[in-house]
């Protein structure tokens, strides 16, 4: 492992301000702080993240988020080895905040500058909870993103397949708009789903029928859409067991989906792990539904805690640590990217998402 590193990680790529200190050393990795201040109150009345306002209050909170992050974990700017931020993929205003942000911080005190893609640093969460050696099929499963990745570095990522519109958080976004439910609407899909018949309206499975590991979701949420529809006129609004009856199948649907396409990616990464990463993973029937795939195929399954599969600083710190010590650091001229795909030899995935870039 070499000599220890603490890594000041800054990421602002949605609609969360984050800043977190990471040290690692011979002994692992340890996370000395990580602060996330979020943005939900701000953005409520418009049904999903508006761009300027998140801009906005990244530009206001990042500096005080450093702060936090650097109490918390008790150490100054003079203790710090390197500042890692995110550069990209994400809404490019929240990007250039926390761009100009770690230029300003690494230019005053004289520190290495680590831009970090948002996507590596997800794809990166299983090394640095589980030590997980390389290489390994990651499952990166969000509301912004969806993509199958054979990851076999720090900057080595082969992607197998990827959502060619809708990633499953906005698809789960959506349905709960649809359906009257508050947002985000993950959780509140999954709650209404557990009152709920799986098997009583038959939802289409998206691009099963066809080869590879490609996903679409939003046929998916059109074919909500239209069931809702047609029971609205036949009985002229929906009951409560109604919408639980809809949650529920289609939250089977993703999770067929996703197991399906994931289980074709372990067959021909022949990876010996399968990690999911995101705030998607944490809905129970779709980590359970990964969890056979992975071992029906005789591999280890690793999912990172919650609090690292969303949106924070302390995975962006990891990432840059890596990314040190492999030789990699940036000058002043780091530029913020709304997109940044981790596998450039891969045409772009098609669209992008009410969350950012699919990258």
């Amino acid at each position: 492992m070499g000599e220890t590193l603490t890594i000041l990680g800054l990421e602002s790529s949605c609609d969360d301000t984050a800043a977190a200190v990471v040290r690692q050393g011979a002994a692992g990795t340890e996370i000395l702080s990580s602060v996330v201040l979020g943005q939900s109150d701000l953005h409520a009345a418009f049904g999903g993240v508006v761009p300027e306002i998140a801009a906005r209050a990244h530009a206001e909170k990042l500096d005080i988020a450093v702060r936090r992050a650097l109490e918390t974990a008790g150490v100054t700017l003079a203790r710090i080895d390197a500042i890692a931020v995110t550069a990209g993929p994400g809404l490019i205003g929240g990007v250039l905040a926390g761009v100009m942000l770690a230029k300003g911080i690494a230019a005053g005190a004289g520190l290495p500058l680590i831009g970090v893609n948002h996507l590596a640093a997800h794809a990166l969460t299983p090394r640095l909870t589980h030590a997980l050696p390389y290489p390994y099929l990651m499952l990166l499963v969000s509301g912004g993103h969806c993509q199958l990745l054979t990851v076999r570095g720090p900057e080595a990522f082969t992607r197998l397949g990827g959502t060619i519109d809708d990633a499953p958080g906005e698809a789960f976004d959506k349905v709960a708009r649809l359906l009257g439910l508050p947002q985000p609407g993950g959780p509140a899909v999954e709650r209404e789903a557990a009152a709920g018949c799986a098997t009583r309206f038959a939802l289409p499975r998206p691009l099963l029928d066809r080869p590879g590991c490609d996903l679409s979701f939003s046929g998916l949420k059109t074919a909500v859409l239209r069931q809702r529809d047609m029971l609205i006129a036949e009985q002229g609004g929906l009951t409560r067991q109604d919408r639980a009856d809809l949650c529920a199948a289609f939250q089977a649907a993703v999770a067929e989906v996703l197991a399906e396409k994931t289980r074709r990616a372990l067959a021909a990464s022949a990876a010996p792990a399968l990690a999911v990463a995101g705030g998607v993973a944490a809905n129970a029937a779709i980590r359970a539904a990964l969890e056979r795939v992975a071992e029906d195929a005789g591999a280890a399954h690793v999912a990172p805690p919650l609090r690292l599969c969303t949106d924070n600083a302390a995975i962006v710190a990891y990432a840059g640590a890596e990314l040190f010590r492999a030789g990699r650091h940036d000058g002043m001229d780091l530029a913020a990217r709304p997109r940044w795909p981790l596998d450039s030899a891969q045409p772009a995935l098609i669209g992008g998402g009410r969350k950012g870039a699919k990258a």
